[in-house]
């Protein structure tokens, strides 16, 4: 864009399939034309910016929803995005194998890589045009579970809470408030299990008809492929999820062992697990417009790159992190492309989680900001194992600024550093279940409820849910969104996570180093696949053995324990 508008300016077109069929028709024919290098490149970036402009229509039409699901225009921007989006993957696939299956590809590889073909190859083994009602039908499912989560309006003490509100009490010294908000939240999951449940049944349905319609046994194949996993595969996962089993299972319950003692309770139940001393969590001593001020001091003193990026963010309004009714719960990056900007979504509740979460995304709108120019959209962002890197990696480079937001910045380390560790059974609990889940599709809500309490008997052996009747019942991964809407993505956090230990690590023993290499990385973008970004910042491979020793070392030092 010529221009650079503020959010509010930012109104992308909508498109119509006729529209972008004709468009991708003009694009393959200057392509089937072109009589030299130059002009088959050339139809390459058409085809490039078409995707761009699509993209950031979706996203939009995404965060749209998200920012107020109850507004009705947004809903049938949001569905017909749903409805149109399938019919464009088809397109973009067609082409897409058109570019694979040309025998003188030669030129378009010189132009732009050999890992752009990597990532399309596995794209177009993804979709056939006999999926494309089922991936519509999907997207329906998604926005449902998103729907009924948003809708839930929990009473408490004279107010009404959404999800992410009545999660703030979860860090409440009073374990009174903390028992029964967490009572109060499971009986609304109680209430809609039957809703959950269902939703869930006839994603698992979809998702293995789809699998089985492209050729594959089960959905964890496509699955993969729809991640654009081009270097590794389930079985070094599997190897990863042993590790976390066997290095930080122990560590973690050591610490869980001490909690309960620091926490003076002779059982550490559920509500307790989120406090980790008699004072209760630190928070952020201020509100957002504070919060805001505090970051932009944050960010200024880091780098300049940063300083430069986060006054941006806040001059063309791209963050919305206040909490407010019929707002979906969590928080997310996206990013729209015409623009060349990144958007910021989060829902601040007055917790340390605030601090947490927002460093989290504005890692990845920092990365995708640095990434901008990249040439191909596939470019801008890496796939989602190394996304996270950004993320969780910035929020270990900010330490050092955390008593710019907390009273006992010391104390925040140490927790942030604590739910860390603890963070890594917990992901890979959840990645194990979804394997076993799309092993055995036809098994019954009450069959995958058991099925999680495996998982936390093997990853979770702490785990202790009380008079919690439906999490102690194997319902707790249905408040997990990953599960329903992005299949395999949470493997993806822990992978990230053994790096973002490393960069922890080095950045103790040289800040200023380390913090370039981040930025570094951060500049790359997706130009490159996972364990090549990896090693190119320095960093060990989750999947190589003992990938997670010397940070696990560190942190039993750290935290006054021993293996």
């Amino acid at each position: 864009m010529s221009s650079s508008p503020d959010f509010s300016q930012m109104h992308p077109p909508q498109p119509s399939l006729d529209q972008v069929t004709r468009s991708y028709e003009a694009i393959q024919d200057a392509f089937d034309q072109a009589s030299t290098p130059e002009e088959r490149v050339a139809a390459v970036r058409r085809w490039d910016e078409l995707a761009r402009t699509l993209m950031t229509w979706g996203s939009m039409a995404n965060l749209r929803f998200s920012q107020d699901t109850r507004n009705p225009a947004y809903k049938a921007e949001r569905e017909l995005c749903d409805e149109l989006s399938p019919s464009f993957t088809e397109l973009e696939v067609a082409f897409k194998r058109k570019l694979i299956a040309d025998p003188n590809n030669a030129d378009i590889k010189q132009a732009f890589g050999d890992h752009a073909f990597a990532l399309w190859e596995t794209d177009i083994t993804t979709f056939e045009p006999a999926i494309r009602d089922d991936l519509v039908q999907e997207n329906k499912l998604t926005a449902e579970y998103v729907e009924l989560l948003t809708s839930a309006k929990l009473a408490y003490q004279g107010e009404t809470y959404n999800l992410s509100g009545i999660s703030r009490f979860a860090q409440d010294s009073d374990r009174q408030v903390r028992h029964e908000t967490a009572e109060l939240m499971w009986s609304w999951f109680e209430d809609n299990g039957e809703a959950l449940d269902r939703i869930f049944d006839d994603l698992v349905e979809l998702r293995t008809r789809m699998a089985r319609s492209l050729g594959y046994d089960n959905y964890i194949d496509l699955g993969y492929r729809r991640m654009q996993r081009v270097d590794y595969n389930q079985q070094d996962v599997e190897r990863f999820r042993e590790q976390v089993q066997t290095r930080v299972v122990p560590l973690a319950k050591q610490i869980r062992e001490r909690q309960a003692k620091t926490l003076g309770v002779e059982r550490l139940m559920s509500w307790d697990e989120a406090i980790h001393d008699s004072q209760g969590n630190p928070a952020p001593e201020g509100d957002h417009d504070w919060m805001l001020e505090r970051a932009t001091e944050m960010f200024d003193a880091m780098s300049g790159e940063m300083g430069e990026f986060f006054r941006m963010m806040r001059q063309r309004g791209l963050l919305d992190l206040k909490i407010r009714e019929g707002k979906a719960s969590g928080g997310f990056c996206t990013s729209m492309p015409d623009y060349d900007v990144p958007f910021i979504f989060a829902n601040f509740n007055g917790t340390k989680g605030d601090v947490e979460v927002f460093t989290h995304e504005v890692g990845h709108a920092f990365q995708n900001w640095m990434s901008r120019d990249k040439e191909l959209l596939a470019y801008q962002w890496p796939t989602y194992e190394a996304c996270e890197i950004h993320s969780m990696g910035l929020e270990f480079l900010t330490w050092p600024h955390m008593d710019k937001f907390f009273n006992d910045a010391e104390r925040f380390r140490t927790i942030h550093l604590t739910e860390s560790l603890l963070f890594l059974p917990y992901g890979v609990a959840v990645d194990h279940f979804q394997h076993l889940i799309y092993e055995n599709p036809d098994a019954t809500p009450a069959e995958r409820k058991q099925l999680w309490l495996e998982m936390e008997a093997t990853y979770l052996p702490w785990r202790d849910w009380g008079d919690l009747s439906y999490p102690a019942s194997g319902g707790r991964w249905q408040r997990q969104g990953h599960i329903y809407n992005s299949p395999f993505y949470y493997i993806d956090y822990t992978l990230a996570l053994s790096c973002a230990l490393q960069l922890w690590d080095k950045s103790e023993r040289d800040y200023e180093g380390t913090l370039k290499d981040y930025i570094a990385l951060c500049s790359r973008g997706g130009e490159a696949p996972f364990l090549e970004l990896v090693e190119s910042a320095g960093l060990v491979s989750p999947f190589e053995e003992g990938c997670l020793d010397a940070v696990v070392a560190r942190a039993e030092r750290e935290l006054g324990l021993s293996s």
